[in-house]
């Protein structure tokens, strides 16, 4: 009995050995994983500053954009007057218009497996469909639905933004990207067109501990800094397409906007910009063509390979533009069928707000991926054709790259 009873107390003893050794071992490879990681974030990081220190306040000649002379830029008018539209007016749909009568509170109105909620409304995919079907006066969701549904912008912040009639419009949120101030504008563009960026909390802590503190005029150098609270969204990068695509309801009275993503400084005059890009070329809105890829679903293969979005709702997606019969032609009205959307210029009309307000939906529907959507949507809606698409030297021309610096913290909720 003796003799079976040593060897399995042996065994025991020797497993327990195997055991005791296993946690010190997992702790080894954790700190060498750890050790990895904390390189390539240091490396990333280090990348980053180089290309900023290599990239920031570069003004050399542009190559592409043709823009007008510094002494004809100096006495360049803004068009106000309107063109003829088959939109004339386009109607946004709130909570009032709905039969809950504005009781309806955040929460109860997120719906299972989307992202429409207080800010957005509900759009059924019977309400996506009839959107795209242009008449004089369109309703339409557009952000915005429910006074309670967030992005609150304070009543100041709001007057100053019913002043602009030309805006160059930039954002960010979670602490993501620093602010680089606009550069190659000439005197009188100062006087005539607002530079505004909207932040959230995070940002402007993040900012402060930088040394970059808003000044009592809500200014920093020539930005004047929009504070932006109750952000609608726990996706950051969704937060951004609000002020990215919804200019038009944020600056009621603006005739004109340039949208340039954070990861770059403007350098060009914005009425300079405008001259050459829409109202020499009788364009209502300006967009680049992608430097890499040709159609949606060209770019859809790259965002899943990069992680950008995850598989299953980039199919949903793409399921749904198949549906639709997006064709995959590479080509589009004669210009590329993939745009490149971190700078936008356009003209307030009724029907590009109506675009914004289509392409923003799309966004909430589906990926945060705007590219994907942009070109469905431009090729929905059929009757917006005065766009002018610029090849990628134009974009490098109008701004600096400087690449995210880092992650956006995403909201907890």
């Amino acid at each position: 009995m003796v003799l079976i009873f040593l060897p399995a107390a042996g065994l025991l003893v020797f497993e327990a050995s195997r055991i005791g050794k296993r946690p010190s071992l997992d702790v080894e490879l954790e700190h060498g994983e750890k050790k990895t990681t904390d390189l390539k974030i240091n490396q990333t990081v280090s990348e980053s500053k180089k290309k900023i220190q290599e990239n920031l306040d570069r003004l050399d000649p542009p190559r592409c954009l043709k823009l007008l002379p510094p002494t004809e830029l100096q006495h360049l008018e803004i068009p106000m007057h309107d063109e003829s539209s088959p939109v004339k007016n386009v109607v946004y749909i709130s909570e009032k218009d709905t039969q809950h009568g504005g009781n309806t509170t955040l929460p109860q109105l997120r719906t299972v497996g989307t992202r429409f909620n207080l800010f957005t409304g509900d759009q059924t995919l019977e309400k996506r469909e009839k959107s795209f079907k242009v008449s004089e006066t369109p309703q339409i969701h557009c952000g915005f639905y429910g006074e309670n549904g967030g992005f609150k912008i304070s009543d100041e912040d709001k007057i100053y933004m019913q002043t602009c009639k030309v805006v160059v419009s930039t954002c960010a949120f979670g602490g993501g990207d620093d602010l680089y101030q606009p550069i190659g504008m000439v005197d009188t563009s100062l006087q005539k067109v607002c530079y505004v960026a909207f932040w959230d909390e995070i940002t402007s802590a993040a900012q402060e501990l930088k040394g970059h503190r808003i000044g009592e005029d809500h200014f920093i150098g020539k930005w004047r800094i929009v504070v932006v609270r109750d952000l609608p969204f726990i996706d950051q990068r969704l937060n951004g397409k609000i002020p990215k695509m919804l200019g038009h309801r944020l600056f009621p009275h603006a005739k004109f906007s340039i949208w340039v993503d954070s990861k770059s400084q403007f350098r060009r005059d914005p009425l300079g910009v405008l001259e050459a890009l829409l109202w020499r070329t009788n364009s209502v809105l300006a967009i680049s063509q992608h430097g890499a890829r040709s159609n949606v679903y060209e770019e859809a293969t790259a965002v899943v390979k990069k992680h950008k979005a995850s598989p299953e709702e980039v199919e949903v997606q793409l399921t749904q533009y198949r549906q639709d019969g997006l064709p995959e032609d590479k080509r589009f009205n004669g210009r590329k069928a993939l745009n490149e959307a971190s700078v936008i210029v356009r003209k307030h009309t009724p029907l590009t707000n109506l675009f914004m307000c289509l392409w923003f939906n799309e966004v909430v529907r589906f990926t945060s991926r705007d590219q994907l959507s942009f070109p469905y949507v431009l090729w929905r809606l059929k009757l917006l054709k005065d766009i002018n698409v610029f090849p990628v030297c134009v974009r490098k021309d109008l701004v600096n790259s400087m690449g995210h610096i880092s992650k956006a913290k995403p909201l907890i909720n």
